[in-house]
Order: C-alpha cells, then structure tokens, then sequence
C-alpha cells in the first residue's frame, strides 16, 4: 500500500533529522535544477528536453 503525503502529514522524525544533517532531499533537488540550468546553456535546443524526459523515464523505472 503506497501513501501519498498531505498538507497535515507530520514527519518528526524526518523533521529532526532535517534540523541535525540538512535536508538532503531540498539540496538534491537544488544540484538538479544547477545541473538542468547548465545543460540549457550548454547544449543545442531542444536536446535537453529530450535528455530530461529519458532521466524522468530512468527515474519512474528505478522508483518502482
């Protein structure tokens, strides 16, 4: 059974992990946006798109 996380969730204990180690999740989704950021500039239009829907599709097949 998979649950899906709402507004009213309350997650102490990744909460105290967030306040003792950082929050992981937030900073790897930073580095990913840089990254993306820097994949526009440098490569020709429309590769990035491209390369963006096969990691998304990577990333679906790895989750499941």
């Amino acid at each position: 059974m998979t649950r899906t996380r709402t507004e009213n969730d309350h997650l102490p204990i990744y909460e105290d992990l967030v306040r003792e180690r950082g929050d992981a999740v937030a900073e790897a989704q930073m580095a990913a946006a840089h990254t993306q950021h820097q994949a526009a500039e440098l490569l020709p239009e429309g590769e990035t798109t491209h390369r963006n829907q096969q990691a998304a599709h990577h990333q679906r097949h790895d989750f499941h």
